[in-house]
């Protein structure tokens, strides 16, 4: 069977549904392949059951740090519950439905490039089908866990983000090798949920590497008092699974066993079996993009959200996708394609959804220095702000801006906070970071009194205004 539609989009996660419901909105016919659940990984494995997982956790810690309020061990039972909630108990046919609505024709199988806009899809049945594409073809496939070649983990049959966030009960003991985002997470959310011991283990020398050096360090502060055991500067030599559990032996020879074993050490693209050789791109690759999404060597072909390997995060693989589909849009049909909205050139906002929380825009100030920018830093510490001190007794954290320029006419180009429900605060940084408002303009921009968003106040005071 073969038949052709406008434009073909691999993948059914957030960043292939942006793509499609923006070029069915510019007048095109979309058809979206999806071999597994459309919603993708963000619905069922990563974004939204992991952050259910955390929420309660979240409240728990909030709560002791209030007097008067009630406190005791969470209902592990509960929070599994509305979990499953959220994932519509992996269940994506309300997504699918959302995709037929919105006018995209929904084509299950596993999709491959197979020649010049063309796609083969192997549906669940083995039958063949080529849809070939008028315009464009657009690769949104994510990324997967990767598992590290170390002996007998493979054999230990590890949990990865994907098992950890489908988790059925709360494991008594967990194991976690990792020191990134999900590592910390989850160590937090078991932790948490009421596991008896987590160890997690880093192999350097601090966690959440991307983010300034401080905030992995208040990071790790509060996920040792949830409980969990953080070692930095050790790594397994093997595993083995048993009857007791998942057994580690560490370079030193020590050993470690747990029910589970989470291993969190990095991902990579979802390329593998896209077909990328019959286009002249390497499998298992990054596909490289510019700005508007396109192939650097592929004319034809587009690839939106982590399949990039531009910023691994949801948001801005949705971000991307809008970009994505409007581009093609103009492309299909003579408009004018070089906007400013038809590029994606924003910043990357990024949350860390541990207690506390850890967010962050922009560079690091080394990553900046490291680029030959000229920065500076200011900081403040959350404490001394009066609505982080209403918020929680003896509340810790603290807030950074990276600047760049003179005087009152410096700029934002980063920021990094880090404290309890410093989330919602990441937005104006963003706003702020893009932007480029010069600091006298910032200064008139008032904090209402008295919330945690004072510490822009404080900040612009700390740079000199």
């Amino acid at each position: 069977m073969s038949r052709t539609v406008d434009v073909v989009v691999v993948g059914g996660g957030p960043a292939g549904e942006n793509v499609a419901a923006r070029a069915v909105r510019g007048g095109l016919s979309v058809a979206l392949v999806e071999h597994e659940r459309y919603g993708g990984e963000c619905s069922y494995w990563a974004c939204m059951p992991s952050k259910a997982l955390l929420r309660p956790v979240d409240v728990a810690g909030a709560a002791r740090r209030l007097p008067g309020v009630p406190t005791g061990p969470l209902d592990a039972a509960a929070v599994l519950a509305r979990r499953d909630a959220f994932v519509h108990g992996f269940d994506d046919s309300s997504q699918e439905r959302w995709v037929t609505d919105t006018g995209i024709e929904a084509v299950r199988g596993h999709g491959r490039l197979s020649g010049e806009r063309e796609v083969t899809v192997t549906a669940p049945d083995g039958a063949d089908e080529v849809l070939t594409a008028r315009h464009a073809v657009v690769l949104a496939t994510g990324t997967q866990a990767v598992v590290p070649d170390v002996p007998g983990l493979r054999d230990a049959r590890p949990w990865t983000s994907r098992e950890v966030t489908a988790m059925a009960a709360v494991p008594r003991r967990l194991l976690v090798v990792g020191g990134g985002v999900v590592a910390c997470e989850m160590a937090q959310a078991v932790a948490g949920l009421g596991a008896e011991q987590v160890v997690q283990l880093v192999k350097g020398d601090r966690l959440l590497e991307r983010m300034e050096p401080w905030a992995g360090e208040l990071v790790a502060e509060g996920l040792r008092e949830t409980g969990v055991d953080v070692r930095f500067g050790t790594s397994a030599a093997s595993f083995r699974r048993d009857a007791a559990g998942v057994t580690a032996v560490l370079q030193d020879g020590t050993e470690l066993t747990a029910d589970e074993v989470l291993v969190a050490t990095g991902r990579r693209p979802s390329t593998g079996d896209l077909g990328l050789d019959a286009v002249g791109l390497e499998p298992g690759r990054p596909v490289e993009v510019d700005d508007s999404m396109r192939s650097t060597t592929v004319p034809w072909l587009y690839a939106a959200g982590d399949v990039n390997g531009r910023a691994l995060l949801t948001h801005m693989g949705k971000y991307q996708a809008r970009v994505c589909g409007d581009v093609v849009v103009a492309r299909a049909t003579g408009a004018p394609d070089d906007g400013p909205s038809l590029r994606a050139t924003g910043p990357v906002p990024q949350v860390v959804f541990t207690d506390p929380q850890a967010a962050s825009v922009g560079p690091t100030e080394q990553e900046a220095r490291d680029a030959g920018r000229d920065v500076r830093t200011v900081a403040v510490d959350l404490a001394g702000v009066a609505g982080a001190s209403l918020l929680a007794d003896d509340y810790r954290g603290r807030a950074s801006l990276l600047l760049e320029g003179d005087g009152d006419g410096a700029v934002v180009v980063g920021a990094t906070l880090v404290g309890q429900d410093v989330a919602e605060l990441l937005h104006s940084a963003t706003v702020a970071v893009t932007a480029q408002l010069p600091l006298r303009v910032l200064w008139h921009a008032v904090p209402s009194y008295p919330t945690v968003s004072e510490a822009w106040l404080r900040l612009l005071e700390a740079a000199g205004l």
